[in-house]
């Protein structure tokens, strides 16, 4: 968390329900107010657009499924690429689901998105690769056919510029410890029409959409966050690049066959490869030894090992995928880092590759 978002946090922590009709619940709602306006101002949304929920999972289960339900129609697109909160909230709906064709990481060809749906999905960045997608053309062919579109954008929101009213978008997704603010926190910016079906019930906080007492202090420190966030975000954007691809020169330059999934335009900070001969967990287990902390992408289940579902969507041979690790660097990384990184890379994956492949 930034410092910002924790001294936000703890100056509203005691506040009561801005429900409340009493002194203490109106100036709570003043905090929840101010709050809702920032926000809104920092992504170019109107205050009623934006939705405080507790996660961005939380926020991408809202969208699917209210918009899902605020339709007649039975059919949806989708993008095969989607963070599981995306990608199972389609998959329980029920519904028929068409997947958008991808190709180099991303959505290729649009055509699906011509006829009518309940809804299409599609995340603005990659979790695991880093790829941007083509969101502004995503919503456009979509709303010629009618159709709303949901962006999941955790990884966008913070780190490059966002216009909800520029974009189209009919719900948009965000989290707020993606860019520096509590776990607990998550953000809808939802649209008054058409709006997402209610999928829970409560007392109508939010518009109805995601009812309970708020969290003041949470939605203080989102906005806290998000301030300080985007005031850095030009300067980071060079700084995380220049960072980026110091690790991927160097890491290509230390160790042979290595297959690099993140490409051209990508988020700034993430860097995905794999080292085919190798299981990704080994290499992350090796790295975490060595003080690296790095994530595989993937899922263990039942003891076996599964390849990431985007690595499949790209349709990478199971062997490359099987040693693939994603690096990121934020806005606590440095090149001292990176030098760290590089220092012990070539000899963790050498063991990884004798280690060999889990059967």
């Amino acid at each position: 968390m930034r410092q910002v978002a924790v001294d936000a946090w703890v100056e509203h922590s005691g506040m009561l329900n801005p429900g409340g009709q009493y002194a203490a619940g109106r100036a709570a709602r003043r905090v929840l107010d101010d709050a809702r306006e920032l926000i809104a101002s920092l992504l170019d949304a109107d205050p009623v657009e934006v939705i405080f929920t507790g996660s961005g999972t939380e926020a991408d289960n809202l969208a699917v499924t209210g918009l899902y339900r605020a339709s007649d129609a039975t059919r949806v697109v989708a993008s095969p690429l989607e963070h599981s909160a995306v990608l199972k909230s389609v998959q329980a709906l029920g519904a028929d689901v068409e997947w958008l064709p991808v190709a180099d990481g991303r959505v290729s060809d649009l055509t699906a998105l011509d006829s009518p749906a309940a809804l299409a999905a599609c995340m603005w960045a990659n979790n695991e690769t880093g790829a941007i997608q083509p969101v502004a053309q995503i919503v456009e062919r979509a709303a010629a056919a009618g159709t709303p579109v949901h962006v999941d954008a955790v990884q966008v929101v913070g780190h490059l510029p966002v216009s909800f009213r520029e974009l189209g978008a009919t719900t948009l997704a965000a989290s707020a410890h993606k860019f520096g603010g509590p776990r607990s926190g998550g953000l809808l910016l939802a649209r008054r029409s058409p709006a997402p079906t209610p999928i829970l019930f409560g007392g109508g906080q939010e518009r109805a959409i995601r009812p309970g007492t708020l969290d003041v202090a949470t939605a203080a420190a989102t906005a806290a966050a998000l301030e300080e966030a985007v005031g850095e975000m030009a300067a980071e954007e060079a700084r995380l690049t220049a960072l980026r691809d110091r690790l991927r020169a160097g890491i290509l330059s230390r160790v042979e066959d290595v297959v690099v999934h993140t490409t051209e335009p990508a988020l700034p900070g993430h860097l995905h490869l794999s080292f085919p001969g190798a299981e990704s967990d080994s290499l992350i287990m090796l790295l975490d030894a060595a003080g690296i902390e790095a994530a595989t992408g993937s899922t263990c289940a039942a003891g076996v090992n599964r390849v990431s579902h985007i690595l499949e969507a790209m349709g990478v041979p199971e062997r490359v995928a099987r040693g693939a690790v994603r690096f990121t660097v934020g806005r606590t990384s440095t090149e001292e880092d990176v030098d760290a990184v590089l220092a012990v890379i070539a000899d963790t994956v050498e063991r990884a590759r004798l280690a060999g492949m889990a059967g």
